[in-house]
């Protein structure tokens, strides 16, 4: 019967991956026991797989097909595959945060995809790297830790809310300037990757400065990129500079995953009204590039920041909070979609 119940399996596709569970080797285990009760568990490619729901009741209606079956119990485990070699040794995959200017809150979101990632079970770092900027510890509520190295004289990562960060604002004095040319910020962002005990991780983000420079440009020279993330307000004047790194990151060969629309809407909390104080749906003008998420103007996300809890741990059910976790998913999502290229076409059941 066991068999039988893989055959049904068999029918189950991915709804992103568009291929079987057998065949991507999803299935990790499959028992049938005495009366017809069956158990299924299911090793989805990201601990944030966005359409578990929908995975699970699939399973449970093929399984429920097979004669013989009277239940089925579907248990989910994860492990996030990477595209050929690991980017960093442990790292599996490295992903960009960019915009193209300032003031579109892309730091926001940087800490806020690391922080839905890790909560859905991913293990996750966070690298600051704008180096004249560094905001990402005041946003973990870090900003007076101190870096140390381990016995390797490695750089320790500073953890907080179950995700690793480095950021330059706990490596120089609060408050002073670094005034550094591009050689230096190349043999920064070098040491930030390769000298640091980053560890075991699924995803490493990467929040980089505004514009299209130096560390951008050193970044795809030092280390193998999955992909990145742009993100942007609806108005024309942060599409123009979202479209120079939408194409810095093509002529890089770095593949775009997607678009981020910050501050797409307003909700008055007093009236209810919606209001589109910097326009609405600009970000669908990038080229067709696939739009991740549409996260709403939101007063409790600009405190969460400022006291130093991500708003998707702070207020999980505000709609910033909502949009933000949808469009981590969707991240997580498209990773799959682009490590699946990599895999062969049958993959073995455990």
């Amino acid at each position: 019967m066991r068999d039988a119940v893989l055959k049904a399996l068999g029918t189950v596709q991915d709804p992103e991956l568009h291929r079987d569970l057998v065949s991507l080797g999803m299935i990790e285990r499959v028992e049938v026991g005495e009366g017809g009760a069956a158990q299924v568990k299911v090793n989805l490619t990201t601990p944030a797989c966005p359409l578990k729901d929908q995975i699970e009741r699939d399973v449970r209606a093929a399984v429920l097909g097979v004669p013989g079956i009277r239940e089925v119990t579907v248990t989910f485990g994860a492990m996030v595959r990477s595209s050929g070699q690991p980017a960093l040794p442990g790292v599996k995959h490295v992903l960009l945060v960019g915009s193209g200017k300032g003031g579109v809150g892309k730091s926001s979101v940087a800490v806020n995809l690391a922080a839905a990632l890790a909560r859905d079970g991913a293990r996750v770092g966070l690298l600051d790297a704008d180096v004249y900027g560094p905001s990402v510890a005041h946003m973990l509520g870090q900003g007076a830790a101190r870096v140390t190295a381990n016995a390797e004289r490695k750089m320790q990562p500073i953890e907080a809310h179950g995700l690793r960060f480095l950021s330059m604002a706990n490596l120089a004095p609060a408050g002073q300037a670094l005034v550094w040319r591009g050689p230096m910020l190349h043999s920064a962002i070098g040491q930030f990757l390769k000298d640091a005990a980053w560890g075991d991780l699924d995803y490493l983000i990467v929040d980089l400065p505004p514009g299209t420079g130096d560390v951008q440009l050193s970044l795809t020279q030092t280390v193998q990129i999955t992909g990145a993330v742009i993100v942007t307000t609806p108005q024309d004047v942060a599409l123009i500079d979202a479209a120079r790194a939408v194409d810095m990151f093509r002529k890089a060969s770095v593949p775009v995953l997607g678009v981020i629309e910050n501050m797409s809407y307003f909700v008055a909390p007093d009236t209810g009204l919606t209001y589109d104080l910097f326009g609405r749906g600009g970000a669908q003008k990038l080229g067709g590039l696939p739009l991740l998420g549409e996260v709403p103007l939101d007063l409790d996300a600009r405190r969460d920041a400022d006291t130093g809890i991500p708003t998707v741990l702070a207020h999980p059910d505000s709609a910033a909070a909502q949009a933000l976790t949808g469009a981590a998913r969707a991240l997580a999502g498209r990773v799959s979609v682009q490590a699946l290229a990599q895999l062969p076409d049958q993959l073995p059941v455990v």
